[in-house]
């Protein structure tokens, strides 16, 4: 809307021409918009994400991230992977955000029909393991009730003592097979463990309602802490103690989780904005991304179809995925081998890792996401671990170039994160400027204000500091709802080194 605004500086003894300018705009702030997607890094699960973008036409990082950490689940169990800090899992997790309609579920859905299918191949044989298992285990449970029940009759103690050699030669109960079910099914810590607890020691946890988790019980006010400490032990591969009231507690050794959560705008600000999730460094260990929106360019002429790569990514995830894990057979705790890095590998990692590090110092790009910035070297370690199992399961190391690729990747992620996390800071710089500027409108009885004023006065605490309140005034200039009174101007019977007069143009508020 364009307004001529009349001679405001007429009312102060017209010491300026009149002024003529754009009024009013409303407020708010645009991201700059993200880099490209670093598709041709991504190695041999390039063909796949390629397809299904093709397919859905949605921005490409969401397949990527799903294959991405679909790919770390089927290997995290087979191998961990020398990193600067030393070994650590390939685990990753990975933040997509997306608004309604970006055809999230789509792109999860191709990449999942794999892991599915391989899913329902194992419930099979698990059910017969099953069968087989509960008649030796009542076998055994009868011979043992048979022995106790003999030895409180016996009298004679050498009959006790052959009783006891009989209930030792017994041994133990046996063990019932694990479920082989890799997808995490509850929305609580305390599901996620059980199933680590009775099932599979490498478990993912993929939603393409992510707000379901971070949102749900597992994320509520008594159980976030715990759930951030546990997550956070699952991507450091440390030990897991749980502690369940009335059932007592247990530790969890050598588990993996991969994790990939698709969300949308408002529930990821939420998450990005909780002190706890900084302060415990959870967010730092995601992967996180908001690729621009497809939508409204979908157009079913621009519609590519592979099914042969989804067809072959399916079965080379079936392929790692019925590979043996290397687990103790009665705590299925994992013991991988280190995929160790190449010379050139390594010292590539340390050139980023040095890159990074000097950009956090002040006045550098990074130094507003340290603790995304701090895990940089270490998440492209991961990602070239997964990408190299990926392609050679035997692999004994990681080369330069599979290096060089989970570079530029792990450089997009952070990249991205501190875009996000710059323009969140943005964001809330004008929720507090829009806040100042409704009261000014409706609330301030005057047709001008001063800084000291709008620190002593502001509708909200956040804005009672000269540097926050400045900072909101200055958005105001710039959107034409505040205009800058000359030097010396008598504001309330006072001489005002600054002040501003308040338009009042629009009243929609």
């Amino acid at each position: 809307m364009n307004a001529r605004i009349p001679n405001i500086a007429a009312n102060y003894a017209g010491k300026v021409e009149p002024i003529t300018f754009e009024g009013p705009q409303p407020l708010k702030y645009e991201a700059p918009p993200g880099e490209a997607y670093p598709v041709d890094a991504l190695g041999g699960l390039r063909e796949v994400v390629e397809a299904v973008q093709g397919a859905t036409l949605a921005p490409v990082a969401i397949p990527a991230a799903s294959a991405l950490t679909i790919a770390s689940l089927a290997v995290q169990g087979l191998v961990d992977v020398e990193t600067l800090g030393g070994v650590r899992p390939v685990s990753l997790f990975a933040m997509t955000i997306a608004q309604s309609g970006e055809r999230k579920s789509s792109c999860d859905a191709r990449l999942m029909e794999g892991l599915r299918a391989f899913a329902i191949g194992e419930d099979k044989i698990y059910r017969d393991s099953m069968a087989s298992w509960a008649n030796v285990q009542e076998v055994h449970a009868a011979r043992r009730s048979k022995i106790i029940s003999d030895y409180r009759r016996e009298k004679t103690g050498a009959n006790k003592a052959a009783l006891e050699a009989d209930l030792n030669a017994l041994g133990k109960e046996p063990i019932a097979p694990p479920d082989p079910n890799r997808l995490v099914g509850g929305q609580s810590i305390q599901g996620i463990t059980r199933q680590f607890r009775e099932g599979m020691p490498t478990l993912g946890l993929f939603s393409d309602e992510g707000g379901r988790f971070l949102g749900g019980y597992a994320m509520s006010s008594e159980n976030r802490l715990a759930t951030m400490a546990a997550l956070n032990d699952l991507w450091q591969g440390s030990e897991v103690r749980i502690s369940l009231a009335g059932t007592g507690s247990y530790v969890l050794y050598g588990r993996r989780l991969a994790a990939h959560l698709m969300v949308q705008p408002g529930v990821a600000r939420e998450f990005m904005n909780d002190p706890m999730g900084a302060d415990t460094g959870l967010l730092a260990r995601f992967l996180i991304c908001e690729p621009k929106s497809t939508i409204g360019t979908r157009l079913q002429a621009r519609v590519r179809r592979d099914e042969g790569a989804l067809m072959r990514f399916s079965e080379r995830l079936a392929e790692i995925l019925a590979s043996p894990l290397p687990m103790d057979p009665e705590t299925r705790a994992l013991n991988p081998r280190v995929l160790r890095l190449s010379t050139d590998a390594y010292e590539m990692l340390a050139h980023f890792a040095d890159h990074v590090e000097a950009e956090q110092a002040p006045g550098g790009v990074y130094v507003g996401v340290k603790g995304a910035a701090s895990k940089a070297a270490e998440q492209a370690a991961r990602i070239s671990g997964v990408l190299t199992v990926w392609t050679d399961i035997c692999a004994a190391e990681v080369d330069a170039a599979t290096m060089a690729d989970a570079i530029r990747i792990a450089q997009f992620y952070l990249d991205e994160g501190r875009r996000l996390s710059e323009a969140a800071i943005a964001s809330a710089e004008i929720e507090r400027a829009e806040a100042l500027r409704k009261w000014l409108v409706t609330n301030w009885p005057h047709p001008e204000i001063t800084p000291s004023e709008v620190v002593q006065r502001a509708p909200i605490s956040s804005l009672r500091t000269s540097p926050a309140a400045r900072s909101a005034i200055a958005i105001l200039v710039n959107h034409g709802w505040l205009v800058a009174l000359p030097e010396g101007t008598v504001v309330r019977e006072q001489s005002r080194k600054e002040a501003y007069q308040i338009c009042r143009v629009w009243h929609e508020v």
